[in-house]
């Protein structure tokens, strides 16, 4: 027999193979054949896989987007990882911002006080927008990596192995019904006393077995990588607790970034009145934003700015009181608080235990918690 024989006989059984197991699942779907059922203990582990699959793409997909908000970039970083080339470096967003700060700082002047806020508020955009950068490096290689290594490979490798134990419980299945047909014509053969060859009957019994042991030994292999799936989550595990440690740095940095700034920007009010020839009666109070001053003083480190003078922390040592005038308007963010008007008088003092950024206020027969920030002693 030569080879083209050989190819040709070979097709000829392929085809053959997929018309039977065409018709098997057919009449599975018609229920005109029965259908071997996977043991309960196979089905959890499909389903464990399933499901696994189905999160960690979206866990992945997600984390992608939070890394790099730009879908433009995104599909850019893509194209150039499939051709395994390296994406040209570009300036993120707080570099960019960065960089616009420092330049227009310069052009306005290093030597007056917006010039200058300008050039250190721009220092640090560009310090977060390098932290930005090694958070999505490190969180790529340590996180988003794992997870789609298992995704392109240890999943497919299970849906290869799944589409082949598919392919064999068809087989076993048809087998099973020539056999039962075969029995059933060799019934009614004995009914009309024709004689039937048993020869029918012994292939079909042996094509039973081989399918059979076919079979098992495929959803052997199957249920022996769908329980490695147990493994992929502990794996998947250790990575998460790297993005988290990750994020953790990444935020610290920021803050001690935003810290370091804000305590550069306090000294710029006598500075701005130097610069700008202007006096004024009232000093002026600190760039910052004074909303998030409020937001974070009652879980972040005292910031120390040119609105916490002597005569505050006198205060906060003696058990008098004093009038103070209202720099910003202020929101209770509970009832323990009590809110505020810009350039309205108000009366403060504090109690034993009071966090340090806080005082008592009293307006009236209204009382409560107001931040120091908020507040200029008066005489």
């Amino acid at each position: 027999m030569n080879i083209m024989d050989f190819n040709v006989k070979k097709l000829a059984a392929d085809a053959g193979t997929f018309l039977s197991r065409a018709v098997q699942f057919t009449e599975e779907k018609l229920g005109q054949a029965e259908k071997t059922e996977l043991d309960a203990h196979l089905e959890n582990l499909l389903s464990k896989a399933e499901c696994t699959k189905l999160w960690t793409e979206k866990i992945m997909k997600q984390t992608e987007v939070l890394l790099q908000p730009n879908p433009n970039a995104r599909i850019e970083e893509f194209v150039y990882e499939k051709l395994d080339r390296k994406a040209p470096s570009r300036m993120n967003n707080p570099e960019l911002l960065g960089q616009y700060m420092i330049d227009a700082g310069n052009e306005f002047g290093p030597g007056t006080a917006y010039g200058n806020a300008l050039i250190k508020c721009g220092e640090t955009q560009k310090r977060i927008g390098a932290a930005d950068r090694e958070l999505i490096q490190t969180s790529a290689i340590n996180f988003l990596t794992p997870l789609r290594n298992f995704i392109e490979g240890d999943y497919k490798t299970i849906t290869k192995e799944r589409k082949l134990l598919q392919n064999k419980r068809l087989d076993l299945d048809a087998a099973k019904t020539r056999l039962k047909k075969a029995k059933v014509a060799e019934a009614r053969a004995a009914q009309l006393n024709i004689s039937q060859p048993e020869e029918n009957n012994i292939m079909s019994e042996q094509e039973v077995r081989i399918t059979q042991s076919e079979f098992d030994r495929q959803a052997e292999i199957t249920r022996l990588l769908l329980e490695g799936i147990s493994s992929t989550h502990a794996h998947h595990l250790r990575c998460l607790n790297d993005f988290v440690e990750a994020q953790m740095t990444y935020y610290a940095q920021c803050y001690q970034y935003m810290l370091d700034l804000q305590k550069q920007l306090g000294s710029f009010p006598s500075t701005f009145l130097s610069n700008n020839n202007q006096s004024s009666t009232t000093p002026v109070q600190s760039v910052s934003s004074p909303s998030v001053l409020a937001s974070a003083s009652a879980s972040l480190p005292s910031v120390s700015n040119s609105m916490v003078t002597s005569g505050l922390s006198e205060l906060k040592s003696s058990s008098g009181s004093r009038k103070a005038r209202v720099l910003y308007d202020y929101d209770a963010a509970n009832s323990s608080e009590l809110s505020l008007l810009a350039d309205e008088v108000i009366t403060v003092y504090s109690i034993p235990g009071m966090d340090s950024d806080w005082l008592m206020g009293e307006r009236g027969s209204q009382k409560g918690k107001v931040p120091i920030t908020y507040l200029e002693l008066l005489n």
